[in-house]
């Protein structure tokens, strides 16, 4: 059984996303204070942490930023206020994905099923190497890491999952229904950013073309489109 962490101050829910995920499969342990967050995701290997963004003593922004400093764990962002803001300095910050408050448990279960599955790295059958390479960019798909030139790009599972998706399409558009079903794991929902906000963060970790171009273009209506040396804007 896979060990979940939930750091909520609201102890009902806690208790209540126990039970529920505990049928599901999960060993769910939970903190309700934010100063003690940090060194209960180091006291054991979790497979899942669900944060809220209100927390007494150290807030959920703060601790993602502490977590993402020391670990990869998959985080799920719980917000009670739902604001663009909040969901936006999550993912910045490296959250996998984030959920507004109230919310019904099975979503919340659909949502971790699908952090996982898409978080789960690939092992490779033989030793060979195996990369996906668009002008200087590399992806080793083995060890999914990332390189831009010789210098390592650190990406979020999403931000990576997305990035491969648009490099095996480069130079046509990807729509961002296929983006969200690819990199997130899911259907594309009304009124959903986050895709957006992820393709945000790779464009800045990964800069412009080599000859200066944007490296993902928006195409409105449409979707993405990540551009090569030569190509045209569709």
């Amino acid at each position: 059984m896979d060990r979940l962490l939930a750091i909520d101050d609201d102890v009902e829910l806690c208790e209540m996303l126990a039970e529920y995920l505990e049928a599901e499969g999960w060993i769910v342990d939970s903190v309700h204070d934010g100063d003690k967050a940090v060194d209960a995701v180091s006291a054991k290997p979790y497979a899942m942490v669900v944060l809220d963004v209100m927390l007494p003593g150290l807030g959920g922004f703060e601790i993602l930023r502490r977590i993402r400093a020391q670990s990869r764990v998959p985080v799920i962002m719980l917000t009670a206020r739902g604001t663009d803001l909040d969901r936006i300095l999550g993912l910045e910050l490296g959250a996998d994905d984030y959920l507004a408050k109230p919310f019904n448990p099975r979503e919340l279960a659909a949502r971790i099923r699908a952090v996982q599955r898409r978080s789960a790295a690939p092992k490779p059958e033989a030793p060979a190497r195996e990369t996906l390479s668009v002008d200087d960019v590399e992806i080793d798909l083995g060890s999914r890491t990332v390189t831009r030139g010789s210098i390592g790009v650190e990406l979020t599972g999403v931000e990576y999952n997305a990035l491969e998706t648009l490099m095996r399409a480069a130079g046509k558009v990807t729509s961002r229904e296929e983006l969200v079903r690819k990199a997130l794991g899911r259907r594309l929902q009304p009124y959903d950013r986050s895709i957006d906000m992820h393709i945000s963060n790779l464009r800045r970790k990964l800069g412009a073309l080599p000859d200066g171009r944007e490296r993902i273009k928006t195409i409105r209506g449409s979707g993405y489109f990540y551009a090569t040396t030569g190509d045209h804007k569709p």
